[in-house]
């Protein structure tokens, strides 16, 4: 898997508003401690809005599921929204099925 972070710049008087994760290839159990990690990390750096663009994602076991649920408990206890983007067929259904559409935002 590749991980890749987009934090914008902050403009004068204000705060980066937005930071944004790009994953490409698996996540699953080999990879989810990296994953893990890595949005950990992004957190720290984002102040309103933490996005996951999946669109490069060609798969996702349910730890990875379990990392994207935890990620959002924290990220809601920092104040900061996450928001999944851009998501493949196979994705979208993997989050309908388990009902985390529901609960994870998705922006298509």
């Amino acid at each position: 898997m590749t991980i890749t972070h987009t934090i914008p710049l902050p403009r004068a008087g204000r705060k980066s508003a937005e930071t944004t994760v790009h994953l490409a290839g698996e996540i699953d159990i080999f990879t989810s401690k990296a994953l893990r990690q890595s949005l950990m990390g992004a957190l720290l750096t984002s102040t309103s809005t933490l996005i996951i663009d999946l669109s490069e994602v060609s798969f996702c076991d349910t730890v990875g599921l379990g990392v994207l649920v935890g990620i959002q408990h924290r990220a809601r206890a920092q104040g900061v929204t996450l928001v999944l983007a851009g998501p493949r067929p196979h994705m979208i259904s993997l989050l309908h099925v388990s009902g985390l559409d529901r609960s994870l935002p998705i922006a298509l």
